[in-house]
């Protein structure tokens, strides 16, 4: 059976570049070349292929618009697999995409479009239900978790977490305060133990704040 693939990636090189590699496989037709998640959104509609393989970023922010397409196509069209491809091993991306289960969904490096075999085998695992992570992605994640492992997270209570987490979101310690309905004071406090219990050191307060943001999401992708 040959398995029909919509293609989404804004360089043109690219789609060119994937679409003559998988031309030589008997078992794939692209069935579509799109530039942008709208095209391809609407491909997935016209075409109803059996995989979407698509770029993580796309327009129209160049952020994370093939995640986010491959999560409203679990509600939408839960049939179809979809393969991710990213430029650099970025484990949060992975783990994003499969946070909400990995069947039928695959995270690999760009650099695996010029093995055609590998790529071919991804968009068939896809298409059967099964996953792919990339193994550069798979070490990255066992890294992390190593990290995690040593940073003193878990020594952390409860509400540290929860403040933490909303530091690596960005949020202020007013902010922090008015979500949680405590105290800017008592915030002050959590993150002065948070600090002491990462050791970070006395080094500037928001050198320190980068710091637990990065020992955070560097825990909470393992």
């Amino acid at each position: 059976m040959t398995l029909r693939v919509a293609l989404g990636d804004d360089s043109y090189l690219a789609r060119e570049g994937i679409s003559r590699a998988l031309e030589s496989d008997e078992g794939i037709e692209i069935v579509a070349a799109c530039a942008d998640v709208e095209e391809l959104r609407a491909a997935v509609r016209e075409t109803d292929p059996d995989v979407v393989l698509t770029d993580i970023r796309m327009p129209p922010t160049h952020t994370d618009e093939g995640i986010r397409l491959a999560e409203e196509l679990r509600e939408t069209h839960p049939t179809i697999g979809v393969v991710v491809l990213s430029q650099y091993a970025e484990p949060l991306y992975a783990a994003k995409l499969l946070e909400h289960g990995s069947d039928g969904r695959a995270y690999l490096l760009k650099e695996r479009v010029n093995d055609r075999a590998e790529l071919s085998r991804a968009l068939h695992e896809v298409a059967g239900g099964r996953s792919v992570v990339d193994p550069r992605i798979v070490e990255t994640l066992l890294q992390a978790r190593r990290r995690r492992d040593e940073s003193g997270l878990e020594t952390l209570t409860a509400r540290e977490q929860e403040i933490l987490a909303l530091i690596a979101e960005g949020w202020s310690n007013d902010a922090i305060a008015a979500r949680l309905v405590i105290t800017k004071r008592a915030v002050e406090r959590h993150i002065n133990s948070i600090f002491w219990k990462l050791e970070l050191g006395e080094s500037a307060d928001v050198s320190r704040r980068v710091k637990a943001a990065l020992l955070y999401l560097a825990g909470t992708v393992g």
